[in-house]
């Protein structure tokens, strides 16, 4: 199982409008979710406990809050705030 990161619920809509800038920081950030996320969990299919709590962090030019969901290998991103838009 390989673990991804994709937009969920307002926030692939509001991406599709965002400062490109923005977006890259974003992304950045997911990816190093997704990176931190495939050490932690190993086996995630075999994941028993609940899901992590989601998180809200500052990234440069806003903000993001994601969510994990360890069986399904995903960090969701849902909701984006961008400062300069």
């Amino acid at each position: 199982m390989s673990w991804k990161w994709e937009y969920a619920f307002g926030a692939e809509t509001a991406a599709r409008t965002a400062p490109a800038d923005f977006l890259r920081q974003v992304e950045k950030k997911a990816d190093e979710l997704v990176r931190m996320c495939e050490i932690t969990y190993l086996h995630a299919g075999d994941h028993q406990g609940l899901d992590p709590k989601g998180e809200t962090l500052i990234i440069p030019g806003g903000m993001i809050t994601y969510q994990i969901v360890v069986r399904r290998a995903r960090v969701y991103i849902i909701q984006i705030t961008a400062l300069d838009w």
